[in-house]
């Protein structure tokens, strides 16, 4: 059985003391270039490895971050979770993925499990949290971050695009565009993003006197979305929408297809279909989806600012609620209103 490679086996080959190959793996610690070179040497003949785990038991900080997300086949999380690694680790933090579902009680469990890690934090992507498992958290010392949701539980910091906003610039275009029966088709009812959205798109409507013509649920699932544009769309002529909001750029691209493959309609000959995230494949020609666009990118920033100042600096940091703007991408599946262009 080989022998595990020690820190002080390293110490011992580089010339120099134990607590300097500590330094040199410890990020943020200082190290001359020399010793890190001579540390980073001995290390590499010798195929040490640090024991990462066995470092935040002695600091008492791991710098590794929990990422609890609710689902990986909106392509939007996928895109989230690679700026995120990739600016924590700029940062000197690591992530830990651990896949729920978008229910209070299954994601408290998964928290329960990811609290197990020793993580310096939390970040939960489009997932609840109860608040007795939050105010455990925060008792532990252990800050969460909401990503694009937020919910009504003190201590906990938050980063969404302004979602109402983001809706009633929906509902507003497709006024314009001259649509007369106008559908909706929801994510999961449970989620602030949903509501948020819906809210700001009906509140568009009702003040040009308008309501819904129609909605379904697709609860941010392919099949359920699938089967809602079926709902909606296999009706007369004379009933079925001209238009559909979309509450999630995956659910938009399915409902497309059925829309086009299944029904035989044209898009936006027929109906107008718009999305909201702006995933790389809403750009793609077979879709070419006007959405209204979540900036992956600045959210991730603020994000990634919020969690490590409440983990840095704990006794100055404030829980807070970023808003980002919702910017309206026009693209070709929409009909665009009298004069505007894209």
């Amino acid at each position: 059985m080989a022998t595990r490679v020690t820190a002080q086996m390293v110490a011992e080959r580089a010339g120099v003391s134990q607590s300097a190959v500590s330094r040199v793996f410890t990020s943020g610690a200082s190290a001359s270039p020399k010793t890190a070179d001579k540390v980073r040497k001995a290390a590499a003949e010798l195929g040490y490895r640090p024991n990462v785990l066995a470092r935040a038991m002695v600091s008492g900080r791991s710098r590794i971050i929990g990422l609890v997300v609710a689902y990986l086949e909106n392509l939007f999380y996928p895109e989230v979770l690679e700026k995120l690694s990739g600016a924590l680790q700029a940062r000197g933090y690591h992530i830990l993925v651990f896949l729920t579902s978008q229910t209070e009680r299954e994601a408290d469990e998964i928290v329960e499990e990811v609290l197990s890690y020793q993580v310096d934090g939390i970040i939960l992507a489009s997932a609840a949290l109860s608040s007795d498992l939050a105010s455990r958290c925060e008792a532990a010392g252990v800050p969460v971050l909401l990503f694009n949701r937020s919910q009504d539980v003190s201590g906990l910091n938050a980063v969404t695009t302004d979602n109402f906003a983001g809706g009633r610039k929906v509902g507003a275009f497709l006024l314009a565009g001259g649509h007369e029966r106008i559908g909706y088709i929801a994510g999961s009812e449970a989620a602030s993003t949903q509501r948020d959205r819906e809210a700001g798109f009906r509140a568009a409507l009702a003040e040009a006197g308008r309501d819904l013509a129609s909605r379904e649920i697709g609860d941010f699932d392919s099949d359920r979305s699938a089967e809602a544009a079926r709902r909606m769309f296999s009706g007369p002529e004379r009933t079925r929408p001209d238009a559909v909001f979309v509450a999630g750029d995956h659910m938009a691209l399915i409902v497309m297809d059925v829309l086009r493959y299944e029904l035989d309609l044209s898009v936006p000959g027929d109906v107008s279909v718009v999305g909201y995230d702006d995933v790389p494949s809403a750009s793609w020609h077979a879709y070419n989806l006007t959405t209204v666009r979540q900036p992956a990118g600045l959210m991730v920033e603020k994000a990634v600012n919020a969690l490590l100042e409440a983990i840095e600096a704990p006794e100055s940091a404030e829980p807070k609620h970023e808003v980002v703007d919702a910017e309206l991408i026009l693209r070709g599946s929409a009909r665009l209103p009298e004069g505007l262009t894209k």
